[in-house]
């Protein structure tokens, strides 16, 4: 399979300087929280650290959720023409490899996705 590429349109730094590790099985708390992407749910951890996890990452039990498979939340900072390799999609987010080989999220509409024929 190809590998599917895309080019940074538009500068993103993210807010968080320490990325979560969370295992399947763990059980965190959320509260509603407006987020300017659909598909986020902000959950706090058993020490008390918050962030945003995906939904389908999630199973939603009363005021507790349990997630339902490993998530790491890592950002990338990227730039303006940087390109990117995209693992996989989800909730308006990429899980990319930069060019140094680092990997984690980066919003979609800070990307294009580049065309074979453009490679």
């Amino acid at each position: 399979m190809k590998e599917k590429k895309c080019r940074v349109t538009k500068n993103y730094e993210s807010p968080y300087t320490e990325p979560w590790i969370m295992s399947k099985g763990e059980i965190l708390t959320f509260e509603e929280k407006e987020c300017e992407w659909a598909g986020w749910i902000w959950c706090t951890n058993k020490f008390g650290e918050s962030r945003w996890v995906p939904e389908n990452y999630l199973e939603i039990r009363g005021k507790q959720c349990i997630m339902s498979q490993d998530y790491n939340s890592t950002e990338l900072n990227i730039t303006v023409g940087e390109e990117l390799i995209i693992e996989k999609e989800e909730a308006e987010w990429f899980w990319v490899i930069n060019q140094k080989g680092k990997k984690g999220w980066v919003p979609i509409e800070n990307v294009e996705i580049i065309e074979k024929n453009e490679i």
